[in-house]
């Protein structure tokens, strides 16, 4: 399927892979959470009227509200709503026609979509997850939350994260290929517009947090559905998961953050009519925050019992991250005072935006503060801070709602209504948020407070709702523009400076008439087919470079239906999976585990009925997709700089292994963790014998010697050579799975299984991680063998052949690190 259907069709949202569709798909998905996640504020914001709450929610339902509404807002609206605007004007801005793999844009929206209503089922498996959106241990196991927990649908939770996250590893893997590698002639990296500037930090920061966050995700929803002992003990679990978590939850605040402020970089330089003041030092300032986001997350441990030394290394580094955004802020504040304002409503918002994270970031100071982050953690104080920076990013990406509506939409809005729109948001959000500043005494997540605290928590009540109804005028006037509002010009904006406001409102579906150049220091569009035809294009550096018309014109593909295929297969996979707990816990007991305090369900045998159809579902459409012929061409033309030798494809392999690098070193962390926590000698060491490990050592490594065989074979066109070296690949990785299975089989025989102690547990999670792993390059050689006996597959085009080698290379280097940590040590 390559075929487009139109706009006005169902089905054109159903198989779109368009950079532009998709995007649309992720703004319009990302507000309707945004309502979700609101109204649920607004019903605990009512409860929360008076002290003691009004009895509108139950405890339980009140921390199923409190924590639904914080996983919503932080991970199914913020991320997504920039990653809309991002997949939209992205490619527009850098001069590209598309994403670099738009099916797997497209898989990556379908994993997002099906993972928020895996969150939304929850709700209905008599429970969703009630511990909090940060989730810590012990309280994110139910053995130490019986009376609130309600195992499957925290289970859904879990996992709709989880598939959360592949959405977010597909998009940073192609935004990163795409941004260095599809770039318009000329247009380098210090050229890049700023908003394209703050998505490539942040996606740059997504793939390492997220990653984080995933392993911790995994080793969770292990010890839930499968009984393992991470999180389910008192030897360490909690500091475990904490070091995991914020590992990944602070660069998140600036994964949030940063789209928005680069909408505020955008909308400055327009409605101020001038370059951004001293913008090279703020691109060094962004820069330098994202590196140093991921060395600043123990100050949200300061209470736990890391000694004072380390607490003070994290305090001197969090006080200097902010030093970064000391530049910023004066840099936007400097365009202000030498340009010409005007107050339009995307100016507006992004102003607010700019008071209101100042006040954020000076309040967060405090908390920067060992001493007074034992007084302030765990009140309000921390719940107004995080709103005052989290929001006042909210209010700059409605600033960017506003900004591209006429590029989006094709119309005009009206500038009463947005101006009255923002009235009643900065009002609405200042009263709700600042009387917590007030009120901060009063625990967090705790709806019995005093007394003396009701009149703050009853002007934020009030405030809620004004803030409520500032998004109830916003969703008018957007609906009104679209329905009668005058039609927009191709560049509303007098002073705009990027590509997106040099082709027509909305933009036609291949972006571009003619090629985008910058080689003369000014946006062009080439002719590149009348360049072929006269010999040549100019490529601004006193040369011509002959230009082939055939790939030039190449068809590009805009429709696939298997990216939602896999989707629907993961989400029902998913699902089966949530209810799979009961069963196990069943299965343990007949093999004598003891003392399981699970409040759980009775055994549904829905669930695994669900759990094989969703396997059946991804299974065959994972094949559909391998076998589509679709086209997603590379430019002919491009700046590449630092990756110009490296394909698209390749360079996409290397920044997903990158990430695959930190979910395997959060899990051997953890083992290194959790041994020292106890005693490194005090360990137990789990395999019955070291030969199994060193055997399977030799067969990994020859396996990879069989890999470049086979890539050896493919170049020469050699079709029984690579079929024999990739079958000699497929038996070796088979041999080692035999092997592992042996050594797995004995410790049952004798007993022992992943819930028996800590060290089990780990042994058998890490290991399995990497077996997984394994398994997954031997689905993907069946496949590879197949193509090659059917259609002669990679005998023309061997980077396949390269590209899954280098996969299996990465799963044998991953073994020599844990072959010597879990037998030789």
């Amino acid at each position: 399927m390559s075929d487009l259907p139109p706009m006005t069709s169902v089905k054109r949202w159903l198989v779109t892979t368009n950079h532009k569709d998709v995007g649309i798909l992720y703004l319009a998905t990302s507000l309707f959470f945004l309502l979700l996640g609101g109204v649920l504020a607004l019903i605990f914001r009512a409860h929360l009227w008076e002290a003691g709450g009004t009895g509108l929610l139950t405890g339980n339902e009140f921390n199923q509200a409190v924590s639904a509404h914080g996983l919503l807002m932080v991970f199914w609206f913020l991320s997504p709503i920039a990653s809309g605007f991002a997949n939209y004007f992205v490619p527009l801005q850098i001069g590209a026609k598309d994403l670099a793999f738009p099916r797997l844009n497209a898989l990556s929206y379908w994993f997002y979509l099906f993972s928020g209503l895996l969150i939304i089922i929850s709700f209905f498996q008599q429970g969703t997850f009630a511990g909090g959106w940060t989730m810590y241990a012990p309280l994110n196991v139910p053995t130490y939350t019986p009376a609130m927990e309600a195992t499957t649908g925290s289970n859904a939770t879990v996992l709709a994260l989880m598939l959360f996250v592949f959405s977010i590893t597909l998009g940073t893997v192609n935004f990163l290929t795409t941004i260095h590698r599809s770039r318009a002639e000329g247009l380098g990296l210090w050229n890049m517009p700023m908003f394209t500037w703050s998505w490539l930090l942040t996606v740059w920061m997504m793939l390492f947090a997220f990653a984080a966050l995933l392993a911790a995700l995994l080793l969770l929803s292990i010890d839930r559905l499968f009984l393992t002992q991470y999180f389910a003990t008192d030897q360490g679990s909690g500091l475990l998961w904490a070091h995991l978590f914020w590992f990944f939850g602070h660069p998140e605040v600036y994964i949030v953050f940063f789209p928005a402020l680069g909408i505020m970089f955008e909308t400055f330089q327009t409605f101020c009519g001038r370059r951004l003041v001293g913008r090279k030092w703020v691109i060094i300032s962004m820069v330098l925050v994202a590196v140093q986001s991921f060395l600043v997350w123990m100050h949200h441990m300061f209470l736990t019992t890391i000694n004072l030394e380390i607490k003070t290394l994290m305090m001197a580094t969090t006080i200097g991250i902010s030093l970064p955004f000391d530049l910023m802020v004066f840099a936007l504040i400097y365009t202000m005072v030498k340009g010409r304002v005007r107050f339009t409503t995307p100016f507006l918002f992004s102003l607010g935006a700019l008071v209101l994270f100042i006040l954020g970031g000076i309040t967060g100071v405090f908390l920067g503060a060992v001493v007074l982050d034992y007084e302030f953690r765990g009140t309000y104080w921390v719940v107004a801070h995080f709103h005052y920076v989290m929001v006042s990013g909210v209010t700059a990406l409605i600033a960017g709602l506003y900004y591209w509506w006429p590029k989006l939409s094709g119309k005009m809005y009206s500038e009463t209504l947005g101006k009255l729109n923002f009235a009643v948001y900065f009002i609405g959000f200042n009263l709700l948020y600042f009387p917590m500043f007030l009120a901060w005494e009063t625990p967090r997540r705790v709806f019995n407070f005093s007394e003396g605290m009701e009149i703050y928590h009853q002007m934020a009540t009030v405030g809620a709702f004004v803030l409520g109804a500032s998004f109830l005028i916003m969703f008018y006037t957007f609906a009104k523009s679209w329905v009668s509002g005058p039609d927009a010009p191709d560049n509303p904006w007098e002073f705009s400076r990027t590509a997106e406001w040099a082709i027509p409102s909305p933009p036609p579906l291949e972006n571009w008439s003619g090629r985008p150049s910058y080689a003369s220091g000014r946006l062009e569009f080439v002719d590149d087919s009348k360049a072929a035809t006269d010999g040549g294009v100019a490529t601004g550096h006193g040369e011509a470079t002959a230009v082939d018309a055939d790939h030039e014109e190449e068809h590009a593909d805009h429709a696939s239906i298997w990216p939602l295929g896999i989707g629907f297969g993961t989400f029902v996979f998913f699902l089966g999976l949530t209810g799979m707990t009961p069963y196990m816990i069943d299965f343990a007991s007949e093999r004598g585990l003891e003392g399981v305090s699970h409040a759980v369900e009775e055994p549904d045998i829905m669930y695994p009925i669900i759990t094989v159809v969703g396997l059946v579902i991804l299974a065959y459409t994972l094949f559909k997709f391998g076998v589509e012929e679709f086209n997603a061409p590379e430019m002919a033309i491009a700046e590449r700089w630092p990756f110009e030798g490296v394909g698209n494809t390749k360079l996409g392999v290397w920044i997903f292994l990158a990430s695959d690098v930190v979910v395997f070193g959060a899990a051997i962390g953890a083992f290194i963790f959790m041994r020292l926590h106890m005693g490194w000698g005090n360990w137990e060491t789990i395999p019955f014998a070291s030969w199994p490990g060193l055997l399977n050592t030799y067969v990994l490594l020859t396996s990879s010697f069989t890999v470049i065989m086979a890539l050896v074979f493919a170049e020469r066109q050699n079709k029984k050579g690579l079929l024999g070296a990739m079958g000699a690949t497929l038996l070796l990785g088979l041999t080692f799975m035999a092997v592992k299975a042996y050594e797995y089989n004995y410790k049952f025989a004798i007993g022992e299984y992943w819930w028996t102690s800590i060290e089990h547990s780990i042994y058998f999670v890490t290991t399995g991680l990497h077996a997984l792993h394994v398994i997954l390059g031997l689905l993907i050689a069946i496949f590879m063998i197949y193509r090659i006996i059917s259609v002669d597959a990679y005998l023309e085009d061997h980077r396949p052949v390269e590209f899954f080698g280098l996969y299996w290379h990465f799963v044998d280097i991953v073994w020599v690190f844990l072959f010597p940590l879990f037998y030789l040590m």
